[in-house]
């Protein structure tokens, strides 16, 4: 079964259980967003802000310029999208652990709810943190699922919010997309850390399937690990030479894959991203193997325990990168969208300020959802 039933499946039940026992499990059902409010935790959130207030008060100083650049880019990046919509959609839903055709990337399913756990904790810690640095008193902490989107939130209180100075709430809007950014900044070091630990033990050997796209061209013939050895009698033991090989490919050919498992005969289709270009559905990562003068004082296997490690670190990166620079759209209910009418307000009135950021929300939340809708539900569809 897909893992797609699961997700349905599961949220399904999840409903299920809100609705029957909301009293009992303390649950708010509003429309389509459940949400379980509770006071713990504020004294954790209190000890961490109170260690250094006037470091994580430099941290977001240095943040807000961060949050701006970033808050430009991504208007950049979604409106450039626009040329490519309907081709290869730039924002889509992306579960971990699903494979849709047309999808970017896979997210694996272990690694990708630790890393999006560690996404939605570490945001709205970071808001609670410098709310409390702020002198703002956090109401509550808490879970949501809107309708399948599931979140957590720091909720402080609205009215002592704005009672504080305008830079106080600019602080405290960029601090979970800032605190984002730093895990993944964070986990970036670490992951060339071990990159440059890792690589004088190992070399390549040939490049492993890692992802079998749905019915893609190699679905029931290439399965995840095999070892590409060649294609059509070139060897593919670098990344670089597999994309020379394949760009010379055209729909309809005969693609012949030389792999540990044998010899597979496969024929190129469309791309779902770009019907002019050839496409197999497959995606590959080195084949690395230990070096002889490594195993033999420290074994075959110990080594390889480095590699899950580093996959892990990978996903809370790209996942903290992805959303910290996402929530800084401008546009509500995002942090970017209050942090942009708060910059507005410096110079405009509250009716222009409101004039100029509704328009520009209005224009990304329909790029976002045409991109999502269009983006996931073709990749569905195609599934059937």
């Amino acid at each position: 079964m897909n893992v797609l039933w699961y997700y349905v499946i599961g949220f399904i039940l999840i409903w299920i259980i809100a609705l029957l026992f909301r009293d009992q499990l303390k649950i708010d059902v509003k429309g389509p967003l459940l949400m379980r409010k509770t006071k713990r935790m504020r004294g954790f959130i209190d000890k961490i802000a109170n260690l250094s207030p006037r470091f994580w008060k430099w941290v977001t100083n240095i943040g807000l310029p961060v949050g701006v650049f970033f808050m430009a880019f991504m208007v950049f990046s979604l409106v450039s999208s626009l040329q490519t919509l309907f081709q290869a959609p730039q924002v889509a839903l992306i579960l971990p652990g699903v494979d849709l055709p047309g999808q970017p990337i896979k997210i694996p399913l272990l690694e990708g709810i630790i890393a999006l756990a560690t996404v939605m904790i570490v945001h709205e810690f970071g808001h609670g943190i410098i709310a409390r640095v702020e002198g703002v008193r956090i109401k509550s902490i808490g879970v949501l699922l809107l309708a399948i989107l599931p979140g957590a939130f720091v909720e402080p209180d609205e009215e002592e919010v704005i009672k504080v100075s305008r830079l106080s709430r600019l602080r405290i809007y960029v601090a979970g997309s800032i605190f984002n950014l730093g895990l993944a900044a964070l986990c970036l070091i670490i992951l060339i850390g071990l990159s440059l630990l890792a690589a004088p033990a190992f070399e390549a050997d040939g490049m492993e399937i890692d992802r079998v796209v749905p019915k893609s061209p190699a679905e029931g013939f290439l399965k995840e690990g095999m070892i590409i050895q060649s294609i059509n009698g070139n060897p593919t033991s670098r990344a670089d030479q597999y994309i020379e090989i394949i760009n010379q490919i055209k729909i309809g050919d005969t693609v012949s894959f030389q792999t540990n498992q044998g010899i597979f005969n496969i024929k190129a289709g469309k791309s779902p991203n770009n019907v002019s270009k050839a496409y197999i559905g497959i995606g590959l990562v080195n084949h690395l193997v230990l070096k002889k003068e490594v195993s033999k004082p420290l074994g075959d296997q110990l080594p390889y325990a480095i590699f899950p490690v580093m996959e892990l670190l990978r996903w809370i990166y790209v996942l903290n990168l992805l959303v910290g620079a996402f929530n800084l759209l401008p546009m509500k209910p995002l942090d970017g969208g209050l942090i942009f009418e708060e910059l507005l307000r410096y110079k405009l009135s509250e009716s222009k300020v409101r004039a100029v950021a509704n328009p520009i929300s209005l224009i990304l939340v329909i790029i976002i959802i045409v991109s999502v809708v269009y983006g996931t539900g073709r990749g569905i569809m195609m599934l059937f």
